[in-house]
């Protein structure tokens, strides 16, 4: 084997395993989501929107009554939820159809997770960062 075809695949070898272990090391120290800055009281209820109440039937046969207040991440977000409106009624109708008395009863968190999460993948502009069930109705 020629020495100089010898010394020159283990300097690309060494040159390639360097430039490997320096993006693994970027991605993994400088790249990424940078924290979501904490919202302030005020920007929470400036870039708030509250639903009109919503009435679906449950499971069970009760129905339930209920209002929800979308905290987004800026003002663009907040006037895009609420065009949406007719999409988060028909997501919040989905998820409850297969939700009881028992389960309004028993905490909520998931169906407030669930309609933010299916609500972040139609927005455009920003996202919804928390979903809270202001009121509650059950018959």
């Amino acid at each position: 084997m020629n020495p100089k075809l010898f010394k020159m695949m283990i300097i690309s070898l060494i040159v390639i395993t360097l430039a490997g272990v320096g993006a693994v090391v970027y991605i993994m120290f400088f790249s990424g989501d940078d924290p979501p800055e904490e919202l302030s009281i005020d920007d929470m209820v400036n870039h708030s929107f509250t639903t009109e109440e919503m009435t679906t039937d449950l499971q069970d046969g009760s129905i339930v009554r209920i209002q929800f207040q979308l905290v987004t991440d800026g003002k663009k977000a907040r006037q895009e939820v609420e065009k949406r409106q007719p999409q988060l009624k028909n997501i919040f109708i989905k998820e409850s159809v297969s939700l009881s008395e028992e389960d309004f009863q028993s905490g909520l968190s998931e169906l407030e997770t669930n309609i933010k999460n299916q609500m972040n993948e139609l927005m455009d502009d920003g996202k919804i960062i928390d979903v809270y069930i202001t009121s509650k109705i059950i018959q």
